[in-house]
Protein backbone atom coordinates (compact mmCIF):
# COMPACT_ATOMS: atom_id res chain seq x y z
CA UNK A 1 0.00 0.00 0.00
CA UNK A 2 1.37 3.54 -0.74
CA UNK A 3 2.33 5.79 2.15
CA UNK A 4 1.70 9.36 1.75
CA UNK A 5 3.53 12.45 3.11
CA UNK A 6 5.06 11.71 6.58
CA UNK A 7 5.04 7.46 6.00
CA UNK A 8 0.95 8.08 6.68
CA UNK A 9 -1.83 7.70 4.77
CA UNK A 10 -3.01 11.25 5.08
CA UNK A 11 -2.28 12.30 1.59
CA UNK A 12 0.26 14.19 -0.69
CA UNK A 13 -2.29 16.98 -2.01
CA UNK A 14 -3.28 17.72 1.44
CA UNK A 15 0.92 18.25 2.56
CA UNK A 16 1.53 20.08 0.23
CA UNK A 17 -1.94 22.16 -0.05
CA UNK A 18 -1.23 23.12 3.61
CA UNK A 19 2.69 23.59 3.48
CA UNK A 20 1.65 26.68 0.62
CA UNK A 21 -1.16 28.02 2.43
CA UNK A 22 1.02 27.71 5.63
CA UNK A 23 4.47 29.69 4.00
CA UNK A 24 1.86 32.01 2.38
CA UNK A 25 -0.01 32.98 5.28
CA UNK A 26 3.47 33.91 7.41
CA UNK A 27 5.15 35.00 4.68
CA UNK A 28 2.17 38.04 4.20
CA UNK A 29 1.99 38.31 8.45
CA UNK A 30 5.79 39.04 8.48
CA UNK A 31 5.35 41.82 5.78
CA UNK A 32 2.42 42.94 7.58
CA UNK A 33 4.51 43.90 10.72
CA UNK A 34 7.10 47.16 10.81
CA UNK A 35 9.87 47.41 13.32
CA UNK A 36 11.45 50.25 14.38
CA UNK A 37 13.77 50.92 17.49
CA UNK A 38 14.88 53.78 19.80
CA UNK A 39 18.36 52.79 20.07
CA UNK A 40 20.74 55.69 20.69
CA UNK A 41 23.90 55.92 21.89
CA UNK A 42 22.72 58.74 24.68
CA UNK A 43 19.67 56.30 25.44
CA UNK A 44 20.47 54.33 29.07
CA UNK A 45 19.44 50.40 28.19
CA UNK A 46 20.48 48.88 31.65
CA UNK A 47 20.34 50.57 35.11
CA UNK A 48 22.95 50.31 37.89
CA UNK A 49 21.10 51.49 40.72
CA UNK A 50 19.63 54.48 39.72
CA UNK A 51 22.64 55.54 37.27
CA UNK A 52 21.66 54.87 33.53
CA UNK A 53 24.01 52.81 31.74
CA UNK A 54 24.11 54.14 28.38
CA UNK A 55 25.62 52.31 24.46
CA UNK A 56 28.19 55.14 24.35
CA UNK A 57 29.49 53.92 27.95
CA UNK A 58 29.31 50.30 26.79
CA UNK A 59 31.37 51.27 24.06
CA UNK A 60 34.31 52.15 26.52
CA UNK A 61 34.76 49.22 28.04
CA UNK A 62 34.67 47.29 24.36
CA UNK A 63 37.06 49.99 23.03
CA UNK A 64 39.31 49.57 26.01
CA UNK A 65 39.54 46.20 25.36
CA UNK A 66 40.21 46.59 21.45
CA UNK A 67 43.51 48.26 22.54
CA UNK A 68 44.22 45.85 25.00
CA UNK A 69 43.83 42.84 23.10
CA UNK A 70 46.12 44.75 20.68
CA UNK A 71 48.74 44.97 23.52
CA UNK A 72 48.41 41.50 24.10
CA UNK A 73 46.26 39.14 21.96
CA UNK A 74 46.31 36.96 24.76
CA UNK A 75 44.99 39.23 27.46
CA UNK A 76 42.15 37.16 28.77
CA UNK A 77 40.87 40.64 30.66
CA UNK A 78 40.83 42.69 27.22
CA UNK A 79 38.76 39.66 25.53
CA UNK A 80 36.26 39.52 28.13
CA UNK A 81 35.99 43.56 27.80
CA UNK A 82 35.73 43.15 24.11
CA UNK A 83 32.90 40.63 23.91
CA UNK A 84 31.31 41.37 27.08
CA UNK A 85 30.95 45.06 25.87
CA UNK A 86 30.00 43.78 22.18
CA UNK A 87 27.26 41.15 23.35
CA UNK A 88 25.80 43.82 26.00
CA UNK A 89 25.54 46.79 23.24
CA UNK A 90 24.10 43.69 21.04
CA UNK A 91 21.47 43.07 23.25
CA UNK A 92 20.63 46.75 24.14
CA UNK A 93 20.01 47.03 20.27
CA UNK A 94 17.97 44.02 20.09
CA UNK A 95 16.16 44.84 23.28
CA UNK A 96 15.08 48.13 21.89
CA UNK A 97 13.85 47.06 18.68
CA UNK A 98 9.77 47.51 18.35
CA UNK A 99 7.37 45.49 16.33
CA UNK A 100 3.82 47.09 14.75
CA UNK A 101 1.40 45.43 13.25
CA UNK A 102 0.70 47.76 9.75
CA UNK A 103 -2.51 48.92 9.54
CA UNK A 104 -4.59 46.63 7.28
CA UNK A 105 -8.71 46.19 6.81
CA UNK A 106 -9.76 42.95 9.28
CA UNK A 107 -10.79 40.82 6.08
CA UNK A 108 -7.14 41.13 5.28
CA UNK A 109 -5.99 39.52 8.32
CA UNK A 110 -8.46 37.21 8.52
CA UNK A 111 -6.97 35.86 5.29
CA UNK A 112 -4.15 36.25 6.68
CA UNK A 113 -5.24 33.97 9.50
CA UNK A 114 -6.75 31.11 8.36
CA UNK A 115 -3.94 30.93 5.50
CA UNK A 116 -1.79 29.94 8.61
CA UNK A 117 -3.91 27.98 10.82
CA UNK A 118 -5.97 26.56 8.03
CA UNK A 119 -2.98 25.78 6.31
CA UNK A 120 -1.32 24.24 9.75
CA UNK A 121 -4.15 22.26 9.72
CA UNK A 122 -3.57 20.40 6.95
CA UNK A 123 -0.47 20.00 6.81
CA UNK A 124 -0.81 18.25 10.57
CA UNK A 125 -3.81 16.44 9.54
CA UNK A 126 -1.72 14.86 6.50
CA UNK A 127 0.95 13.66 8.62
CA UNK A 128 -1.61 11.77 10.71
CA UNK A 129 -2.93 7.92 10.17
Amino acid sequence: MARGAGGSRGGVGSFFLGLAMLVGGVYLLLQSITVSNGFSLGYGYYHMGSFPVTGGMILLPALLGVAMIFWNARNYLGWLLFVGSLGALVFGVVASLQFHLRSMSLFDLLIILVMVFGGAGLFLRSLRD
